[in-house]
């Protein structure tokens, strides 16, 4: 095999480029730790990975981000090199350990002791210091870099060596749990003062969910094939990790204890324990995008084996055993009271945790989940702490600012989570406040709270069953939080946000859509509290839906017209005729709406908004008001000679309308309005010529058409009005002749044609209009097609 392999690279080392080799280091470390392995052959290995590891292309072991550690293969760097400046170290390729892990051996007497005898202990050893060589039971352990030692165990199973594995594989989980016991007994001895002072230390340098060589995935498979029952399918030691996809087929036992097992314990117990250990592990966050994946995939993929295991009561002990440890330990643990900023979040793993320890234990899952819910990277207010080992190891890892590229999936691991929590507390009042105490201090992103407003409302309302009111009210609280945290921020779901809000308010009951209302300025913008709240609340549809009598239903309008009166005054723009709106049903309030108008009217209401809303009033019945309110847009229109398709222009045939149906005084005072903001011919010719087809105030608003005397163009106010018609058509016609082209001479003809109609409007109306073409004669005689098309329509 090992030939095989090496024969299989040697010639396609070249093409580094275009091929995966970041899992080739776990498999050349475990080519060159093969036990049996010839000097020679291990040398020329060494060569040919050295060769191997100089190409330029060759990839770095977390991809595209190179990893400045030390030798952590053989040992923890001492003496004068263990703080070289990092700059001066070469970044890790994939081959970086297997070249390492040439310089190991097997000769080590205690590890050939181990690997070789289910006998081999030592009773009347009593050496209790960190690196001893047998426990206080006698039975021996293995103190090594733990991704190395697990690197062994690996090597040993793909060499034929199952049982050398299995029983390095038990002095590394025992090792394993001495030191975890170790490392509590010392942080409860300094918790004061660690505690107090707020700062943790990371004490692994190399996480090992998600490194290089998956050692806690390598221990557990190991135990998993010792407890598995036969199957023809699964003969021998193949790969654990290929097979896990058809682990449901198999069945795992608390097959008979190993010698070196605490009584109850047996391989699938500890196979379980090391990776609760593992995931628990406090460990930074490491650089480049491909490491952080890593993590995260390791995780689940650990996880969901984990999940195939049926829990038992032997293991529910396991489970309960390592909360308390993770708890408790400190700045070993990624669930100790104070953690690295950087370190890697526990949301998956707990998640996994609360979901198993439920059904046993509800106080022990609840305070595991809720402690694993915070999110340091996000707060500044986060202690920093010493990356290095307490003791005698100095910091490796450089100081820097975080990067974190799965960012976005983490905090989605953090809200599913949280959602899992207020699932399981339907109905348990002290437990839904403590979790939405959590969420609320350690979620930040808002569409995550969102979600999770709008999980709690889904399990509230369920159909089966009547509300929930504690969750529902959780539900609130936290889309009030949300409208909150966006309210002056972009956001494309805001108005989806805001509607749900008052479906839940109106679910939670009337008390909180009043609520929402008289606080509006916090939660919402003026546009949203009149168009959406008020809007919604004030709906049949609601006051159906809350079943609400005479007096609940007039203390909710009377709310919603507050709201609506302050919106106005803060942006009368967009709220005025909401607010109208809503205060149609109470004359003082309506009035107090009219007026914000009026005073909006002169700063900054532009002619658009206030034509709507004097059409509105008019609707409603209130002619005069919408004509006063026509009046005040007009004074902001303007429309050029060259407008005659502008949609204002419906608006201002609308404005007159109404001003000629109201009488002769409202025209009058209209028309000098018009006249100033119109210099557009056609627009102009056309309000005239309505004016002159009947008498102003003689036609109601019903359309009833009276007898009355028509208004004569000689006199004011229509004399103003014809006047600057004329003048209009004389401007537009020069302005049009600046730039004429041959193509648009019939249209010009066309347009002479309809200011001749309005010149003859006027007593000596022929008598201009002659001047006028004599003029257009002479000032653009060059253009002599066109004057010629000029003579033959008008002389």
């Amino acid at each position: 095999l090992c030939i095989l392999v090496f024969n299989i690279f040697n010639s396609i080392s070249k093409y580094f480029i275009v091929i995966n080799f970041f899992k080739s280091g776990a498999l050349w470390m475990c080519i060159v730790l093969n036990p049996h392995c010839k000097l020679e052959q291990k040398a020329s290995w060494l060569k040919q990975l050295k060769k191997w590891n100089s190409v330029d292309v060759c990839p770095w072991e977390d991809g595209n981000h190179g990893n400045e550690l030390p030798n952590l293969t053989n040992a923890l760097p001492q003496g004068a090199n263990a703080n070289q400046d990092s700059s001066n170290r070469p970044h890790r390729t994939v081959f970086t350990r297997a070249i390492e892990a040439c310089d190991l051996h097997w000769q080590d007497s205690h590890l050939q002791h181990i690997i070789s005898s289910d006998l081999y202990t030592n009773y009347c050893y009593h050496d209790d210091t960190e690196n001893s060589l047998f426990d206080s039971h006698g039975w021996p352990l293995w103190h090594e870099h733990v991704p190395t030692a697990c690197a062994r165990v690996d090597a040993l199973r793909s060499h034929g060596y199952p049982r050398e594995a299995l029983r390095l594989a038990i002095a590394i989980v025992n090792t394993l749990r001495r030191q975890q016991q170790k490392q509590l007994d010392m942080f409860r001895a300094q918790k004061k003062e660690l505690l107090h002072k707020g700062v943790t230390s990371i004490t692994n340098l190399e996480g090992w969910v998600g490194h290089p060589l998956d050692p806690v995935g390598t221990l557990f498979s190991s135990l998993m094939e010792a407890c598995r029952v036969d199957d023809e399918s699964f003969h021998g030691f193949s790969d654990f990790t290929e097979n896990m996809g058809q682990c449901k087929s198999l069945e795992y036992q608390h097959l008979p204890s190993h010698k070196f097992l605490e009584e109850g314990e047996s391989y699938l117990t500890l196979a379980v324990e090391v990776a609760l250990i593992g995931l628990g592990q406090q460990r930074i966050m490491p650089d480049g995008l491909y490491a952080q994946e890593k993590v995260c995939r390791n995780e689940e993929q650990l996880i969901s084996k984990l999940q195939e295991i049926e829990l038992d009561d032997t293991l529910v002990k396991i489970f309960r055993k390592q909360a308390v440890f993770l708890l408790e330990a400190g700045p070993y643990s990624g669930l100790g009271e104070i953690i690295h900023r950087e370190s890697v979040p526990m949301h998956t793993f707990a998640k996994y945790l609360f979901t198993s320890l439920l059904p046993h234990d509800a106080e022990l899952a609840y305070k595991t989940a809720l402690r694993a819910m915070r999110l340091l990277v996000l707060e500044s207010t986060a202690p920093s702490g010493d990356m290095s080992r307490p003791h005698h190891i100095a910091s490796v890892v450089p100081n820097r600012y975080p990067r974190w590229f799965t960012l976005s999936h983490i905090e989605s691991q953090q809200c599913e989570l949280a959602s899992t929590m207020l699932t399981a507390a339907k109905g348990d009042v002290r437990r839904l406040e403590t979790v939405l105490e959590s969420i609320q201090k350690n979620i930040h992103s808002s569409s995550h709270i969102f979600k999770l407003a709008q999980d709690a409302f889904k399990i509230a309302t369920l159909m089966d069953s009547l509300p929930d009111i504690t969750l529902l009210k959780v539900s609130l609280e936290l889309g009030l939080q949300v409208m909150r945290m966006t309210l002056s921020t972009l956001n494309w779901r805001r108005r989806e946000m805001v509607r749900w809000l008052v479906t839940c308010a109106t679910e939670v009951g009337v008390y909180a859509l009043d609520s929402i209302m008289q606080n509006w300025f916090t939660l919402f913008t003026p546009t949203e509290a009149t168009s959406i709240v008020a809007t919604t609340v004030m709906s049949n549809s609601t006051i159906v839906r809350l079943h609400l009598d005479c007096h609940q239903q007039e203390k909710l309008a009377s709310s919603a017209r507050t709201l609506a009166l302050q919106c106005a005054m803060k942006d009368p723009q967009n709220c005025a005729l909401s607010a109208l709106t809503l205060c149609e049903k109470d004359h003082i309030a309506f009035e107090t709406a009219y007026q914000i108008v009026l005073d909006a009217a002169t700063k900054g209401m532009s002619y658009t908004q206030l034509f709507t809303i004097a059409r509105y009033m008019e609707h409603r019945g209130y002619p005069m008001r919408a004509y006063k309110l026509a009046t005040l847009a007009m004074n902001h229109l303007n429309l050029s000679y060259n407008q005659d398709t502008h949609p204002a222009i419906n608006d201002v045939l609308w404005a007159c309308a109404l001003s000629h149906s109201l009488g002769k005084n409202e025209l009058a005072a209209i028309i000098p309005l018009v006249v100033k903001s119109v210099k557009c011919a056609t627009v102009l010719s056309d309000i005239l010529r309505r004016c002159t087809l009947t008498t102003p105030g003689m036609v109601g608003l019903h359309g009833r058409r009276n007898s009355g005397k028509l208004m004569s163009l000689d006199k004011a106010p229509l004399r103003q009005l014809l006047d600057a018609t004329i003048g209009a058509y004389i401007n537009t016609t020069h302005s049009r002749l600046t730039h004429i082209s041959p193509r648009h001479y019939s249209e010009f003809i066309e347009f002479l044609s309809k200011a001749r109609e309005t010149f003859l409007m006027a007593h000596d109306g022929h008598i201009q209009f002659t001047q006028f073409i004599d003029n257009l004669k002479q000032i653009y005689k060059g253009k002599k097609k066109l004057m010629m098309l000029v003579r033959e329509r008008f002389g």
